[in-house]
């Protein structure tokens, strides 16, 4: 049971990562006009190398609480404006957008790869 949970964990991180992602770009476009509001963001790459580095966190001892999701919200970092605005807003909503809409893409990517892998398992514990 432990093989098929570290099988299906990376998907289960990337999904967490990347719906972090989006809630974050959603609340920089949400902000857009907001004075000195600075536009944040995830670096998913790096995010989820430390998941494969690092693994999942264990509990090691029957005391100690589980936490299932280890890097569900990343380290946000500020996204460096490429025309800042006067009053201090560093949010660039084609940019925004576009972050958005790459980042929805490839969480739904990672969903139909999850979906793939959970099938290919059901036909293997169903002999076919």
């Amino acid at each position: 049971m432990d093989d098929i949970k570290e099988y299906l964990n990376i998907y289960a991180s990337a999904l967490s990562l990347r719906g972090r992602r989006n809630e974050m770009i959603a609340s920089n476009i949400a902000n857009a006009a907001t004075p000195n509001f600075k536009a944040r963001d995830i670096n998913f790459d790096t995010e989820i190398r430390k998941h494969l580095r690092d693994g999942p966190l264990e509990t090691t001892h029957g005391d100690h609480i589980p936490f299932a999701a280890p890097y569900s919200t990343g380290q946000a970092l500020y996204r460096s404006p490429i025309n800042p605005s006067l009053d201090g807003n560093t949010v660039e909503l084609a940019v925004e957008q576009l972050q958005f809409s790459e980042n929805a893409t490839r969480y739904q990517t990672t969903l139909n790869f999850l979906d793939g892998r959970i099938k290919g398992l059901m036909s293997a514990i169903r002999g076919e």
